[in-house]
């Protein structure tokens, strides 16, 4: 028994320069996840797991993911691309420090999910040595075919390889394997390179495990969740899945979905008990929302705590660091930024409120702003609890309004307000009798006759 009870392998070192992108391929986000941090997601994680990633050189930003989502990964370079029992090996010092079980994955399935590594892993527990992810592919071109007698899987055939009867085989090989953790190393070290193009694949460990005397086995999947993104159609395609997963995942956590197919959910958003979503919200990554809250249509929301029973939208905008209390009431047209929003306050209709912390039950009023930033620096703006903040008021910051103030409408607020106190800031009115028709007059009469 080795202290290690699974090392997951995760090959992320393709350049995808079929994406027609400079962002590296596996980082390519889905749900607001990058491909990478899917597939690190759903690697086991327990106490006694382990992760190891196999990169590209010069790829400091996927190391930065990697490290974000898996803290723990030991990061390895492939500096040469010759096939993937090479990459697998340039992890060989987390292999050999030994493991119970070796899972190999690839950065770019991101609808792998994590169930899918237990069932691998209950096949090696069950005596197999080699365990392969397969699927039915609904076109099996170009996939490596495998086949299988009985219970055991004898071999895996490239396309180019493979009779006329074995292409018609629609089991195909995804690429995802367990090792036993006692032979994964031996197994690993006997994969040549005596093929056309002079590279180590890990096809070949089957041939090996047989030469052995050992099994190898197949764990079925279904084909949406092996799909590998190579291009931005494959990127779309596999945000589709994800998708509908999410959305099943929250109406049978016992969300409402008014319109399911219009709402768009991250990863890692969470929800509690009666939550309703309406049409056309998108959530980004980082949102939690509590029991009883409402998000209203053609909202977006990114990095924010909604409160039991708030109330967002129709088509507000949430940014991160947004906070709201219980029962607090966002309406239309209103952003947040880096704002807590204590219970009971509301902003109900065009508003922004940045670096700021808005107090119980205040009131911000229409077209109210808070004018946090001067061009170089952020500041800060704190209204009290009850505070009454008249409409199209300009709150300058760094400002402090005391509990229970009252701002007059069209107030711009340069100092701090005292508790209870009433500020107004307007220029004097100036009414002029007559003045409309005597402007319209003389327009009328300096106007050039048209030919």
């Amino acid at each position: 028994m080795t202290g290690t009870t699974t090392l997951t392998v995760v090959l992320a070192a393709g350049e995808g320069t079929r994406m027609r992108s400079s962002l590296p391929k596996v980082l390519h986000p889905v749900a607001g996840l990058s491909l990478v941090g899917h597939v690190l997601s759903a690697a086991p994680n327990g106490k006694d797991d382990a992760v190891a990633v196999v990169v590209g050189p010069d790829h400091q930003a996927v190391v930065d993911e990697i490290k974000r989502v898996r803290p723990g990964a030991a990061i390895f370079t492939q500096k040469e691309r010759l096939g993937t029992a090479h990459a697998v090996l340039a992890a060989r010092e987390a292999i050999a420090k030994g493991a119970d079980d070796l899972l190999i994955a690839f950065g770019d399935t991101p609808l792998i999910g994590a169930a899918t590594f237990q069932r691998l892993r209950a096949a090696l527990k069950d005596g197999a040595t080699l365990a392969v992810l397969g699927f039915r592919a609904a076109d099996p071109t170009g996939y490596g075919r495998l086949l299988v007698e009985g219970d055991q899987l004898v071999a895996i055939r490239e396309q180019a390889d493979a009779s006329e009867a074995e292409r018609a085989i629609t089991l195909c090989n995804a690429g995802v394997m367990a090792f036993a953790g006692k032979t994964a190393l031996k197994i690993l070290d006997q994969i040549g390179n005596g093929n056309s193009k002079g590279e180590y694949y890990l096809t070949d460990a089957v041939s090996i495990v047989r030469e052995l005397g050992l099994r190898a086995t197949v764990i079925e999947t279904d084909e949406d969740e092996v799909r590998g993104i190579n291009t931005k159609s494959q990127l779309a395609e596999a945000e589709q899945v994800m998708q509908r997963r999410l959305r099943q995942a929250a109406l049978d956590a016992g969300v409402t979905l008014i319109a399911p197919d219009t709402v768009y959910l991250a990863a890692d958003t969470t929800f509690g008990r009666d939550v309703t979503i309406e049409p056309f919200v998108v959530i980004g990554p980082d949102v939690s929302i509590a029991d009883g809250a409402v998000i209203h249509a053609f909202s977006n929301i990114v990095g924010a705590r909604i409160g039991k029973k708030a109330s967002v939208g129709p088509y507000a905008r949430l940014r991160p660091g947004t906070v709201l209390g219980e029962g607090v009431r966002i309406g239309n047209f209103v952003e947040t930024k880096a704002a807590a929003i204590d219970a009971g306050a509301k902003a109900n209709h065009l508003t922004y409120i940045g670096d700021s912390h808005i107090g119980e039950n205040a009131n911000i009023g229409a077209g109210t702003i808070t004018c946090n930033y001067d061009g170089f620096d952020k500041h800060r703006t704190e209204v009290g609890a009850g505070a009454f903040v008249g409409t199209n008021s300009s709150l300058v910051a760094p400002v402090k309004i005391g509990v229970g103030a009252y701002i007059g409408s069209g107030s711009v607020v340069t100092r701090d307000v005292p508790n209870e106190a009433l500020m107004i800031e307007r220029s004097q009115p100036t009414v002029r009798e007559g003045w409309a028709k005597r402007f319209r007059d003389m327009k009328l009469l300096n106007r050039k006759p048209k030919h």
